[in-house]
């Protein structure tokens, strides 16, 4: 024997069925909060912005990170190599 029940719900219908809990309060202040995040992330990200954060001492910075790729690409490890 097969006993076949269609119900015609919405899903917070069903919810309050089950007696589950609303959660679109909390998702909509989490999505908000994320937002507000990412915005204030982007703009952050300006290319001048970026290149102060990964070199804050300008070129210097930039000419002593390609010595530094270029001595792990040729298995250099020696510092007493470095240009001054």
């Amino acid at each position: 024997m097969k006993i076949t029940i269609d119900i015609d719900c919405t899903p917070e219908e069903a919810r309050t069925f089950l007696g589950l809990p609303d959660v679109k309060p909390f998702q909509d202040a989490m999505l908000e909060e994320m937002q507000t995040q990412a915005a204030a992330t982007m703009q952050s990200m300006t290319p001048e912005a970026l290149m102060n954060t990964f070199f804050p001492s300008g070129i210097p910075g930039i000419e002593e990170m390609q010595r530094m790729f270029w001595n792990m690409a040729t298995g250099n490890t020696d510092s007493s190599n470095k240009k001054k």
